[in-house]
Order: C-alpha cells, then structure tokens, then sequence
C-alpha cells in the first residue's frame, strides 16, 4: 500500500499592485524592516517609522551605518535580521528596488512596499510573481492614517 501526499489547495495569487487588498494586506503586517531608515528625526522615513512605531507596529531598522535607530538594533542588511518580517518598506532609490526585492523574498517577507516617491515596475512585477503583495508609491503613514485615523496628543 502506497501512501499519498494530501493535496495542496492551490495558493492565491496575491492582489493586484496598489490595490485596497494590497494596501490591507500590508497594514495588517506586525513587522515592518524599513530600509534606508535615517537616524535623522527630519527625514521621511524616520516620520513614517516613529508614526508606525507609536501605532503598535515592530520597527526593523536596515541601515548598515547605524546601530540603532528608534530605539530598536539596525541590522546591515534584510538576511541579518533574526527575526519574522512582514513587510519591507524600502526607502531606497528605485534602481535599488530589485535587490530588495529580492532579499525580502529570500526571508520570507509577504510584503513589499515602496514608499511615496519610489517605483519601480520591473521589481514590483517579479515581487508579485514570487508571491508577494507590492505597493509603490505610496505613504504607508498616509495610507494607515486614512483608514485607521490617528491620535495626535
């Protein structure tokens, strides 16, 4: 008597790039690795990263110059970080886009996001076909903001 594998229910692909779905998806993630976070409190991703920290999400810091950023370890790269991510926004020049992508994939990221100011298609389309939800050009903090509101004390 052989044994059979059970069968696999086929896996969904994942919503169209910058749809509500996608944008959901994504404010749903816990832990979000910002590449290119600046220690800078004037800079956009440090503003967006301290918003999604006071909001209940776990801030990732990638940046190969810092040691901390936000009060949470900076790690040099994506495959450093020891821990489950969710998303990886990157705020990085969109010719930089594809590595990313590539890496967020490598560790298992279900997410990549690319803040506002920042496409780059190619990328964003080989995401998608490795399964990834992407978003580009989007404000992650605007995006959250819209849906969920915010606290200003």
């Amino acid at each position: 008597m052989s044994i059979e594998e059970p069968e696999v229910p086929p896996q969904l692909p994942p919503p169209p790039i910058n749809s509500p779905e996608a944008i959901e998806r994504a404010l749903a993630g816990n832990t979000i690795a910002i590449v290119g976070l600046s220690s800078q409190p004037e800079s956009s991703s440090y503003y967006v990263a301290s918003y999604l920290q006071e909001h209940g999400y776990r801030i990732i810091p990638v940046n190969q110059r810092q040691q901390s950023i936000l009060g949470e370890t900076s790690y040099p790269s994506l495959r450093d970080i020891p821990e489950k991510v969710d998303v990886v926004n990157a705020f990085r020049r969109p010719e930089e886009i594809p590595a990313i992508a590539q890496e967020a994939h490598e560790i298992g990221a279900k997410v990549l996001w690319m803040p506002l100011g920042i496409a780059n298609a190619r990328a964003g389309q080989w995401a998608r076909a490795a399964g990834m939800t992407v978003v580009m050009n989007r404000c992650m903090k605007m995006e959250h903001m819209a849906r969920y509101g915010h606290n200003e004390e």
